[in-house]
Order: C-alpha cells, then structure tokens, then sequence
C-alpha cells in the first residue's frame, strides 16, 4: 500500500493500515509528519550520517521487529565486506548531486562517510551538508575527479562534456547514486561496485 512520498505523508492510508510500528528517518520525513504520527502510532526515526550508524540501524530495526538474530548475521557480513573496499589514495574528488544549481555533498553526511572509507579527500566537506558550488570553484579547490551521481539528480554521459570544458585537468565519473546513499541490505553490494565500478 503506498502511502505517499516522504515529505507528502497520506494521513488517512497509514490509518487505514493501523501499523504497529513506524519507520521514519530524520534528513527524508518532515518533523511535522513525525509529530502527528506519533500521537497514534509508535514511530522509530533513524539518522544516519556515517557507516557505523548505518550498520547499528540495521541491528536496531532488527530489535524492534524480532528479527535480532537476522539482522546481526547482516550487520556482520556488511563490517566484513568493508575490509574489502579499494582505496583511492587521496584523490580530491566533488560528488555531485544536482545540476541548476550544481550542489554537492559535504560533510556529516552519509555519502561523506562512504567517500572517506574509500580513502578520497572531499573537497566540499568544509561548505555545509549539501552546499551549492560552481564549476570554477572545483576547479579552485584543485579537484582531482568529479563524481556525478545518478540520483537525485540523473547525470548522463551528456554532463560529463560539460563539466569537463570547465574542469580539464579533471576526472569525470558517473557513478551509482543508489550505492553511495541507499544504505541497508544494499551495503553487501557496495565492495563489488566500488571493486568493479570506481577502479580504474
């Protein structure tokens, strides 16, 4: 049953569902909606912004469930395929996530925690969470590669040529938006992507 997007919660379908349990999260559903929700209904916000966090929710949605032992085997399996992830020898490298305006990921981020497993240095880490940039300030900022995500916004092969004019020293990558921020049973398959899809 659909229910409505994340900051456009239908009211009445959750009441119709009567759920026993909410799963809500604190950067996606709007406070508001959070609130009234939890007048009828016990609601678990999660917020994560790093690895571990996302990990730990894993074992805590497992808890509340009755799935511990399920969720625990999970957890476990994704700290060990982190043992696996390539490293990228401090390449200075933008994300970005939007185009008009061009916005970023900076820091406290989950994406920035991904970015900092894989060894990269983010060059907006010090602008704010999402923070809106020009080309020419990447190029100032001495980035060495720009990864443009496929989500929220669709980059395409057609960005890379723009982004490159402005950036000609710079590396240009489209990469899978789903597998930098989309954490949970996805995280298994972040090695292989990064292992297959970043290298090179």
């Amino acid at each position: 049953t659909r229910i409505g997007g994340t900051k456009q919660v239908k009211h009445e379908a959750v009441e119709a569902l009567q759920p026993d349990l909410i799963i809500a999260n604190k950067e996606e559903n709007t406070p508001e909606d959070v609130e009234r929700l939890a007048q009828h209904y016990p609601v678990w916000v999660s917020d994560v912004r790093t690895l571990p966090q996302a990990i730990q929710m894993i074992r805590d949605v497992g808890a509340l469930v009755a799935a511990g032992q399920q969720a625990e085997q999970l957890a476990i399996a994704i700290e060990r395929s982190l043992q696996t992830w390539p490293k990228f020898d401090a390449q200075r490298v933008a994300y970005l996530i939007w185009r008009r305006p061009w916005m970023g990921v900076g820091a406290d981020t989950f994406i920035d925690s991904v970015l900092e497993r894989l060894g990269v240095v983010n060059v907006l880490a010090g602008k704010g969470r999402y923070p809106k940039v020009t080309l020419q300030e990447l190029a100032e900022r001495h980035t060495d590669e720009v990864w443009l995500s496929s989500e929220p916004f669709p980059f395409k092969e057609q960005h890379i040529d723009e982004i490159t004019e402005a950036l000609p020293d710079s590396k240009v990558r489209l990469v899978d938006g789903e597998l930098f921020s989309w954490y949970g049973s996805r995280m298994l398959r972040m090695a292989n992507y990064f292992q297959q899809g970043l290298e090179g």
